[in-house]
C-alpha cells in the first residue's frame, strides 16, 4: 500500500470528519472551527470553538442533518462546555454557522453515532465518564423528517467511566453498550429503562471506541481496546468457562505505544477483510501521560485470526509526523475506490491519500 501524506492546516483541533457540506458531489473536511472546501480545500469559517490551554472544545465532528433541510450539519461536545451541541449548516453558504444546544450532559470524552434501535438511522451517545450512560434519538415528524431537536434516554445509574463501544455482545441480534468496566445489555426496546449491567472486565482507560468484534471466528464477540491514556493495545477474547459461564481472556497486540485513545476497523487495503486503523493520540494529556513524549504515528492491523501484524502508515516526532487525534474519519476523497484517512490533533490536520500500488 502506498499513502501520500498531506499537512492540510497547521489547526490544533482532534476531530474531523469528512461530508458533502455544499451539495456539489464532492465530500468536504470539516475540523474544529472550519471546513475545508473540495476538491482544493478551501478553508471556511464554521463558528469560534472554545480554547482551552493546547485543548479546543471539540471532540467530535459527526456529520448528521438535524433539521431535515438536506445539508449535512455537525454534532459535537467537548470536556469544559458540558453539552453536546449541534451546528447549523447555512445551506452550504461561505457564511458562519448558528450553533444550537442539544442537553447539559457534563464533560464529554468524545462522542459517536451509532444506530442503537436497529431503525437504519443513527444516535447520538456521548461518553461521559462522570455522569450515567446517555443516548440522544433524533426527534421526526411523520413524514420521517428531523425535527431539529433529540430526546434524551438515560440507560446506566452509575458513572460511564472512561470508554465506549457498541455492539452484539452476546449474540441477541441487539446492540450492547461496552464500558471500561463491562457492557450493558440492550432489552428489547432499548428506551425507557435502565439496561443491565454485566461487571465482566476491567478495560483500563479504554479507548473510544471499543471495538466489538469476532476476531478469532469462533462466533463469539470479541473486544479490541487501545489504553487511551497508557501504553497498550489489547483484545480481549469471549469464551465460557466450565460452567458456561462468560469469561474474557486479554491478547496483547502491541504495547510499544501510548494514548490509542481512537480506532476503526474498516478495509483499508481493499482486500474484503477487514483492519484495525488507529495511532496515538498527540499529547493527550499536555504531557502527563506515559509515553506522552515518544514518537508519534499512524498505523493498521491485520487481524489474521488473533495474530495481529503492525504496518506503519506515519511514525516520527510532532510536527513531521502525525496521530490521529480524538476523533480521526476515513472516507474515498478522490473517488478511487479507496478509503483515505483524515488525521486531526494537535500536531495539525493530515490526510493521508491511499494509493492502489
Amino acid at each position: 500500500m502506498r499513502f501520500e501524506k498531506i499537512k492540510l492546516d497547521d489547526v490544533r483541533y482532534e476531530a474531523a470528519s469528512a461530508v458533502d457540506i455544499n451539495g456539489d458531489g464532492l465530500l468536504d473536511i470539516v475540523c474544529g472551527e472550519y471546513w475545508y472546501e473540495a476538491p482544493n480545500w478551501t478553508k471556511h469559517k464554521m463558528c469560534d470553538v472554545q480554547p482551552e490551554g493546547e485543548y479546543y472544545d471539540d471532540f467530535s465532528d459527526i456529520p448528521l442533518d438535524v433539521n431535515g433541510d438536506g445539508y449535512p450539519d455537525i454534532v459535537t461536545g467537548g470536556w469544559w462546555g458540558l453539552e453536546l451541541r449541534w451546528r447549523e449548516n447555512p445551506k452550504g453558504q461561505p457564511i458562519e454557522w448558528t450553533v444550537h444546544s442539544i442537553a447539559e450532559v457534563g464533560s464529554i470524552e468524545t462522542t459517536r453515532a451509532w444506530d442503537i434501535d436497529g431503525d437504519g438511522e443513527p444516535e447520538i451517545v456521548p461518553n461521559t465518564p462522570g455522569m450515567p450512560q446517555t443516548i440522544f434519538k433524533l426527534n421526526r415528524d411523520a413524514s420521517g423528517r428531523p425535527s431539529g431537536s433529540f430526546t434524551k434516554w438515560v440507560i446506566s445509574e452509575g458513572p460511564s467511566g472512561h470508554g465506549l463501544g457498541f455492539g452484539d455482545v452476546n449474540g441477541d441480534g441487539r446492540g450492547d453498550i461496552i464500558l471500561a468496566g463491562g457492557w450493558l445489555e440492550a432489552p428489547e426496546n432499548p428506551y425507557g429503562r435502565i439496561w443491565t449491567w454485566h461487571p465482566e472486565f476491567n478495560l483500563g482507560s479504554a479507548s473510544v471506541p471499543i471495538i466489538v468484534h469476532d476476531v478469532n471466528g469462533d462466533g463469539l464477540a470479541d473486544l479490541i481496546v487501545g489504553q487511551a491514556h497508557d501504553y497498550g493495545l489489547h483484545w480481549w477474547e469471549q469464551g465460557r468457562d466450565a460452567s458456561g459461564n462468560r469469561v474474557w481472556t486479554p491478547h496483547e497486540i502491541d504495547m510499544t505505544v501510548s494514548q490509542y485513545h481512537d480506532m476503526q476497523l474498516v478495509d483499508i487495503d481493499n482486500d474484503g477483510e477487514p483492519e484495525l486503523v488507529t495511532g496515538k493520540r498527540y499529547r493527550a494529556h499536555c504531557g502527563n501521560d506515559p509515553g506522552e513524549f515518544d514518537p508519534i504515528g499512524v498505523y493498521y492491523f491485520k487481524l489474521n485470526g488473533g495474530r495481529f501484524e503492525k504496518h506503519v502508515i506515519d511514525y516520527g516526532h510532532a510536527p513531521d509526523a502525525s496521530g490521529v487525534g480524538i476523533y480521526f474519519w476515513l472516507a474515498d476523497l478522490n473517488g478511487n475506490g479507496r478509503l483515505d484517512i483524515i488525521a486531526p490533533g494537535k500536531d495539525g490536520l493530515y490526510l493521508f491519500m491511499n494509493h492502489p500500488d
